[in-house]
């Protein structure tokens, strides 16, 4: 199961759902624009109903914060009986976002609560993060976390500014934090034409991954439009021959554990 969190503390250009970047402030844009009228204000606040909503995701575009009426609210005990009807089909829960440790106190219940449940505790717990999290958030969580999926947006701190709006220090200092803990489940990299595929980005990332263990799986994953805003809509998408030559650019430098896209749209 994947539980996607809403907010985020990165602003990536490159986002497909960015309408999980914020909360929703209720400032009620979004009920104008619901033609099916499944959105409306009620005691200021956005209320949406399911049963009308025909998906148009008009909503999603006219907001002015990238965030999304349409979220569940739900709390600790409704997201364990979920999984405890759904456990036959499990084999674990995921969770990201937005970014999933911009709800740690709750990740890090529900992880607990999901160990020391004996009907679930057979369920591996994974975090898919972009590793904007220090030592002292990691120590809270990970002693119920069996792995954590990390995103490396790009080596050099300017062409990381650019992308995210924000440093990648912390970033590194997770990846290399969580290798130790023994919880670095895979890092991946996005594939930019013309912004993450350059020789010196991918020389700068083999290089830090042989200082963690050079076997530390790395999973490549191209450069898409679908959902994207703003002017990264107008970049270049990776096809298969660019994701193919950074493969052989690390496994030229002696990186053994790539996984490359099964489809390219």
């Amino acid at each position: 199961m994947v539980l996607f969190l809403q907010g985020c503390n990165f602003s990536c250009a490159t986002c497909h759902n960015p309408h999980t970047m914020a909360l929703c402030n209720d400032c009620g844009d979004c009920v104008a624009a619901c033609h099916a009228g499944s959105l409306s204000l009620v005691n200021g606040h956005i209320h949406f109903d399911p049963a009308a909503c025909d998906q148009c995701d008009e909503c999603l575009r006219v907001c002015p914060i990238h965030a999304n009426p349409m979220v569940q609210h739900m709390d600790l005990p409704e997201v364990l009986e979920r999984l405890r009807r759904d456990s036959v089909f499990l084999d674990g829960i995921t969770v990201s976002g937005g970014e999933a440790t911009v709800q740690l106190k709750f990740v890090t219940a529900l992880f607990k609560a999901i160990k020391q449940d004996q009907s679930l505790a057979q369920l591996t717990c994974l975090i898919d993060s972009n590793g904007h999290l220090g030592p002292a958030g990691w120590k809270q969580v990970l002693p119920w976390t069996d792995g954590v999926m990390l995103d490396i947006k790009a080596m050099d701190p300017e062409t990381h500014m650019r992308l995210t709006g924000r440093n990648n220090g912390k970033v590194l200092e997770s990846a290399r934090y969580l290798h130790e803990a023994g919880r670095l489940e895979e890092l991946r990299l996005l594939v930019i034409p013309g912004l993450t595929d350059s020789v010196a980005e991918i020389s700068a990332l083999a290089t830090f991954i042989k200082t963690l263990d050079p076997a530390t799986p790395l999973r490549l994953n191209a450069f898409q439009h679908h959902g994207v805003a703003g002017p990264a809509r107008d970049w270049p998408a990776a096809d298969r021959a660019c994701v193919e030559r950074v493969a052989a650019m690390l496994e030229g430098a002696g990186l053994s554990a790539i996984t490359k896209p099964a489809v390219y749209l």
